[in-house]
Parts: C-alpha cells; structure tokens; sequence
C-alpha cells in the first residue's frame, strides 16, 4: 500500500485533544464503543444497526468512539470502522489486535483518528515502530497497559495516550475485575499524556472512582451497549462532571 499519507483524506480528529476538551468543558471525558459481540456476554447489538447506534452516540457529549475491528472473538470487521467512522463527527479509536504495518495503514485508510497497540503483544521494538508507523499514517497511539511492568516498559516510547485495561485483554477479557486496577496503577502513569481507564466501567460510580485515582477519561463498551436507554447511559457517565 506504499507511504500515502492518509490523514490529508479525512478531518484531522485528535482523540488526546478531544479529552482534554471536554475537561475544559466540565465533563468527564467518556469514549462510548462500537463492539458486535463478546466472549462474556455474547451478542452486544442485539439486531441494532452499527451505523445508527454510533450516529446516536456520536449526537452525545463523548469524547470519542471506539469501534472493535476483530472478527474471531468479537465479530468486527474493518468494513464496521469504515462504515462508523463515516457516520460520525467525533474521533475513532480502532481496537484489534494490531500486529503489523499493514494493519495501521489500513486503519488510516478506514477513517480512524487513533489506534490501540496492546503492549502484552509486542516487543518494545515492535510497538516502537509501530507508534511510529501511526504518526506517519496521520493516527494517535493509545497504548494499553495491564500491569506495572508493562508500564515502566512503555514510557519512555513517543505514543498519545497511556491505557489501562482492568481486564485481561490475552484471555479477551472474560475475566472478573473492577476499576480497582486503574486505582492501583495509575499513580505510575505520569501526566505527560492522557490515562484512559478500560473495561469495568458499569457506572457513574465506576467513573468516579477512576477520576478521583487520576485517570484522564473512561472507555466504556459491554455496559453502555448493554443499557436499556445507550443516551441516558452516555449523559449519567459524562454528568459525573470534571474533576470527577
């Protein structure tokens, strides 16, 4: 696919900025999720259309929409980003798991503003380069983190956005845990660039507690695709206001 810029093709969406705009805004930043199914929960969309659900999310006070891409265990495609990143005026997170060049050239190509790098993937030399790869194509990094090793390894790398998933994204995510694990963590985080507290967000008060530990914004996917009412859901977990 060669080194065709593709950030000159598609509005410039900064996620990290869209964060700390909505800070100044006084809301707790939220990036809402795009996901088909999940190994826990099963089927997520319940026979919603994608492109409606992410317009409808999109009309929210969100910070930005993450749209997962993997087909095997969540039954994404990157038709599916393509398809959301069209329909919406916020930044698009792509989340998969994003392995080669390729992959992150595709993304820009598909529309996305920032991509996930799980650092339980790859080697410091590889997730180096492929940081390097997405500031070309025009993309932020969020790089998610699970341990305190896995964040001491990945400071010193030149990414946007430093997450922390509270589940364990090698065993996708079927197991048990809280936001507990962004509380006992994020103090090794620093302030040079936006924490982002993954997974185990089930509510307002979820929100709260990853705020007042020092978390910049929340992902939320199972639970806002789960709620009886996706805008309701999306404003309570934004009302929680900023600071938290």
């Amino acid at each position: 696919m060669g080194s065709k810029d593709f950030s000159a093709q598609k509005p410039v969406y900064s996620l990290s900025e869209s964060i700390r705009k909505k800070q100044r805004q006084g809301r707790f930043p939220v990036i809402s999720e795009i996901k088909i199914r999940s190994q826990k929960h099963g089927d997520l969309l319940c026979g919603r259309d994608p492109a409606e659900l992410a317009a409808k999310m999109s009309g929210c006070p969100i910070a930005g929409i993450s749209v997962v891409t993997e087909p095997l265990h969540f039954g994404g495609s990157m038709d599916l980003l393509k398809t959301v990143s069209g329909v919406v005026g916020v930044p698009v997170l792509h989340k998969d798991f994003i392995t080669t060049e390729d992959q992150v050239t595709e993304s820009a190509a598909c529309g996305a503003s920032a991509l996930l790098l799980i650092t339980a993937l790859l080697r410091g030399e590889s997730l180096a380069r492929l940081i390097q790869k997405a500031r070309e194509c025009g993309l932020q990094t969020l790089v998610e983190t699970h341990t305190s090793d896995e964040i001491k390894r990945v400071q010193s790398l030149g990414f946007d956005l430093l997450g922390i998933n509270n589940r364990d994204i090698t065993v996708f995510e079927v197991d048990d845990n809280n936001v507990g694990r962004t509380e006992s963590l994020v103090r090794l985080c620093g302030k040079s660039r936006p924490v982002v507290s993954e997974s185990s967000i089930e509510s307002a008060m979820d929100v709260k507690r990853a705020g007042r530990a020092g978390a910049d914004a929340v992902l939320v996917g199972t639970a806002v695709l789960q709620a009886e009412n996706t805008t309701d859901f999306i404003h309570e977990l934004v009302s929680v206001g900023w600071p938290a």
